[in-house]
Formats: structure tokens, sequence, C-alpha cells
């Protein structure tokens, strides 16, 4: 079995990816809600440097789920197209969650390849684009692409749940992602003729199973990564965080093969104090299921 590859770009230059890039279209998708603090300056960078400097990324979308602030007034105002999730519930059904909002942004964009960047990043580059598509672009066997990037201790630090949580159960059962340094990172790109086969869990639980899907369909050498440098985002409390684990936890072991570690029909995360948060499970069908 192949194994999953960090890629080394020495000469990703705007130039040689532009080239390579050649007729095909790039969706740039960001998933938001309740960002209005921090989207604008980050469309706006992308707009000036990847859009009207060079013309890499074609597609910008914001796909706004159900902001209660300024989201998607701000992004709409630096440039971008923003796209409403009752845009799409009202088309393919009500979902929730965070794979919910990617599965959207994947529906309502069309590019050849399509890249997800968090809402809520504070220290974005525009290499980081170029770079995300760089190893689908030099290898047609590169299917997705993750994000390695440095986390700073003392702007809160990052990776929390993954090392906790995702790298123990990837050692137990998934040997093969063990190569990857942040399989939850938010930052990522993939071919859409390879996403749109894959169903995409609503929660927490997407980027994993996306990672253990593509692996299965496709081997894990389809799987690369890439440097990103730093990245710095807002810090999450563990109190919050551990619904996100629990989930990451339960779609990992709802994959496992020979039949499901997962009992409970309707999983939820009990706290010390008598409460519960059921776990987002539910997963949205192939794109290619469904007529747009």
């Amino acid at each position: 079995m192949g194994s999953v590859r960090l890629f080394e770009i020495d000469n990703c230059t705007m130039e040689t990816v532009m080239q390579a890039k050649g007729s095909k279209t790039v969706s740039l998708c960001i998933p938001c809600r309740d960002e209005a603090a921090t989207i604008g300056p980050l469309v706006s960078i992308i707009r000036a440097e990847l859009m009207k400097r060079v013309p890499f990324v074609d597609e910008l979308l914001v796909l706004d789920d159900r902001s209660t602030d300024d989201t998607a007034r701000v992004a709409a105002s630096a440039g971008a197209t923003v796209v409403p999730i009752e845009q799409i519930h009202a088309r393919h059904g009500e979902g929730h969650g965070k794979g919910n909002v990617l599965w959207a942004s994947l529906a309502a964009s069309s590019g050849d390849f399509v890249v997800w960047v968090d809402g809520d990043i504070t220290s974005f580059e525009p290499h980081w684009i170029t770079r995300l598509l760089a190893p689908m672009l030099d290898d047609e066997s590169v299917a997705l692409v993750k994000a390695v990037s440095h986390r700073p201790t003392q702007l809160g630090g990052g990776g929390r749940t993954t090392e906790l949580v995702a790298r123990p159960l990837m050692s137990l059962y998934y040997p093969e992602l063990t190569g990857l340094h942040q399989p939850l990172a938010g930052e990522y790109a993939g071919r859409r003729s390879v996403l749109e086969q894959l169903p995409f869990v609503q929660g927490w639980g997407v980027e994993i199973a996306m990672l253990i899907d593509v692996a299965r369909r496709y081997g894990p050498e389809a799987i690369a990564q890439i440097d990103l440098g730093t990245r710095e985002h807002r810090h999450r409390s563990l109190h919050a965080l551990s619904v996100q684990a629990a989930e990451v936890m339960a779609t990992m072991l709802g994959r496992v093969p020979d039949g499901s570690l997962l009992h409970d029909p309707s999983p939820v995360l009990r706290r010390a104090d008598g409460s519960s948060v059921p776990l987002n499970l539910a997963e949205r069908p192939p794109l290619a299921w469904l007529s747009r």
C-alpha cells in the first residue's frame, strides 16, 4: 500500500503554476459563520493578488452559514460572491454543521479545482493557494492536498483534536494516514471530479471522513500535503472542542472496516453536569448523484 506524500515545491512561482493550470478553473470557497471581523481583509487580499493582479482564482465564494453579524455584507463589499446557506437548502434540503457548509460550497461552485480556506484566518498569504494547487497541477494522480502549518503556541497553538483524538485512532485503525501532519486542517484543495464522488459528513467529522474515503477509493498516495508556513486563527476552548473531538472520533469509528465499532445509532456527548449534546454524523450524498 502507498502512503501520503509530503510535496517539496521548489519552483512554485506564479508563472509556473499559471502555465500548469492552463485552461482549468479554480474555485476558492470560504465557509463562514459570524466572521465579520476577519472576512473582509481575507477576501480583499485574494481579490487583489489572485484575481486582479494575476488571474489564478476564477471564482471566490463565501458560503454564509446563517451568520448573525455583518459577515455577508462585509464579504460582498470586499468583492466575494456570497451564497447564503438557505439558497442551497431550498434545493437540496436543510442540513447543519461544518461539513454541510463545505458540501454546499461545492454545490454552489464550478471550478475544476476547489480550495477551502477558513474564514477566521488572520495570517493568510496568497502563496497558500498556489502551493495547495501545485501538487495536483504537477501530478494528475494527486486528488487531495492538505496544508501543513506552524501554529504559534503563544497565540493558542492548535491541533489538540488531532493529537489527542485523530492521531491515536489513525494509528490503530488507519495507519496509512498517519503520515499526515494536520489531517483536520481547514486549508486544503481537491479535484472536483473526485470531491463530487464522495459523501460529506455534515458535522466536524467531514475532513477525516474525506481523507478515509479518498484513501480507500484512490489509495493514500492520492493524498498530498504541502507546507504553508505560519497559520493564525481563532482559538477555541476545550469545552467547545469536546463536541468536535467526539464527532471526529465517532466518524472514524463508524468507518472502521468489518463492522462499525459505533453501536449507538444516535450517539451523544455526555457532559459532567448531566447535559448531553447530540453528535452530528449525518451525511450529504455525493453531488454526482444529484442533479444541480
